[in-house]
């Protein structure tokens, strides 16, 4: 019999089935091949789609019966009220860079860059070697692998003036990416309720990971060039500060870099005020028309603490970064290290190693260079075109992103929903603000997927904008 003969007999049973009690007994196979004149085959598939709907339950040997109706009692958490409390520290939700785009949408919000920037070849081949090798079998030491602490340590070395002390091997500690640096910092630096001077706008996971570490955060304002240091000096003296969170190269969000007098202004204040600098050198792969140059490379008092990730650079599923810190506060921030994760995984520190030591990872580099201006220039093309209302103050050196100014009027929330629902990713600049924004602003990342979109992408912010405006 065809399809129609057993939709008729679904359509029947569930007729039946409505005016039937819980648990009644359907009739027959036999009884409904007579009463439907359908053979034994369509009276069993009829039958396969009610049980699919939920509506019946066979019991072998015995028959079939209507289903009864089962209210799911749900679960009371309320216990957990009184036994968690409140929040000592409201931690955010997932941040908007950390979230995952359907293949069909414009991701102009990620953190990262796409797979097509990435080092694949390489990265596939070092784990490859790393899973064949001890290193996939045994504890790595607490400070990482002495061989990527030279490395690390020699990367900076070589950005050391003439009369600077480079660093060394023993003062570096690897890390499972950048975030845990930044809180295992804050715990041993600064300490719950204490106060840290930070950047404004700067990193999200900085401002994050603060929140969780109970550090209270004091903004200082950093525009297209970097902080002022007169502002800085007087955050450090009104609060007793002894740490200042920063990125003076390509700036995330802003892409700022700081010139040579600032850098040194900056460097004075510092130490000065008897504080520490932590220089978070995230975009040191991503430099496009000026190199990066660390801050570190001037200091051998231990001033300067440097962090230098390859998450970003190398793969986002290698979560490797170095800490260059000198003197006893790399005790104390290695003694939070193990007690939080004890070490960090000798496969991956092995693998990172291995791209990084490649001659082909300094071509990467190179290449990488250029494919990073080509995008940024047509974001930059495509903003200027279909973006009126927005500005940029500047096009970024260097890094993953444009920082773009809207009309004060923006209601940034309704913005977003407005790009989704048109297919379209946008991060609002809200959350790179430790205190209030100090404007309306859009973060764009221009090392996201699919560049022959970003014009569209632009379009539709474009577009929502002017609905605002209208």
């Amino acid at each position: 019999m065809d399809n129609d003969s057993t939709e008729r007999i679904v359509a029947g049973l569930r007729q039946w089935i409505a005016t039937a009690a819980p648990g009644a007994q359907l009739p027959s196979n036999r009884a409904l091949v007579a009463q439907y004149a359908a053979s034994p085959v369509t009276v069993q598939k009829a039958m396969r789609a009610l049980r699919g709907l939920g509506l019946v339950e066979s019991r072998p040997g015995v028959g079939t019966f209507v289903r009864a109706v089962r209210t799911a009692r749900p679960p009371d958490y309320a216990w957990q009220t009184a036994a968690l409390g409140s929040p000592q520290v409201r931690i955010p939700g997932l941040s908007t860079p950390m979230r995952s785009a359907a293949p069909d949408v414009i991701g102009l919000h990620s953190g990262y860059p796409d797979r097509e920037l990435l080092p694949q070849r390489l990265v596939r081949a070092a784990l490859a070697r790393a899973a064949r090798a001890d290193a996939a079998l045994t504890r790595a030491d607490a400070a990482g692998l002495p061989e990527l602490r030279a490395w690390f340590a020699t990367e900076l070395a070589e950005s050391c003036p003439v009369g600077v002390t480079p660093p060394a091997p023993r003062d570096v500690i690897v890390l499972p990416g950048s975030q845990s640096g930044l809180s295992s910092t804050f715990r041993a630096l600064v300490g719950f309720g204490q106060p840290m001077l930070i950047e404004s706008p700067s990193y999200w996971g900085a401002i994050l990971a603060a929140a969780q570490a109970g550090v209270r955060l004091v903004p200082v304002p950093s525009g297209s060039s970097g902080p002022d240091p007169d502002e800085l000096a007087r955050a450090f003296a009104e609060t007793g500060a002894r740490l200042f969170y920063a990125q003076p190269n390509f700036a995330n969000p802003t892409g700022a870099q700081w010139d040579s007098e600032l850098t040194r202004q900056v460097l004075d204040v510092v130490r000065r005020h008897g504080a520490f600098l932590l220089e978070d050198d995230w975009a040191r792969d991503f430099a496009i028309d000026a190199a990066a140059s660390p801050v570190a490379a001037l200091d051998d008092a231990g001033h300067v603490i440097y962090l230098r990730s390859l998450t970003k650079s190398v793969s986002p599923a290698i979560r490797v970064a170095g800490l260059v810190v000198r003197g006893p506060a790399r005790e104390r921030i290695l003694a939070d290290r193990g007690a939080e994760s004890m070490y960090v995984s000798g496969l991956l520190q092995a693998a990172a190693l291995d791209v990084v030591t490649q001659p082909a990872w300094h071509s990467h580099v190179r290449e990488l260079r250029h494919q990073l201006r080509q995008r940024r220039d047509l974001l930059v093309s495509a903003v200027t075109e279909h973006v009126a209302a927005g500005h940029l103050d500047r096009v970024p050196r260097g890094g993953l992103h444009l920082w773009l100014r809207l009309p004060d009027s923006t209601d940034l929330d309704r913005l977003v929903r407005d790009c989704e629902t048109d297919g379209v990713l946008v991060a609002a600049g809200a959350e790179w603000f430790p205190a209030e924004p100090a404007g309306a602003f859009l973060r764009l990342n221009y090392s996201g997927p699919d560049p022959a979109r970003f014009a569209e992408g632009a379009r539709v912010v474009g577009a929502a904008l002017a609905r605002q405006a209208g």
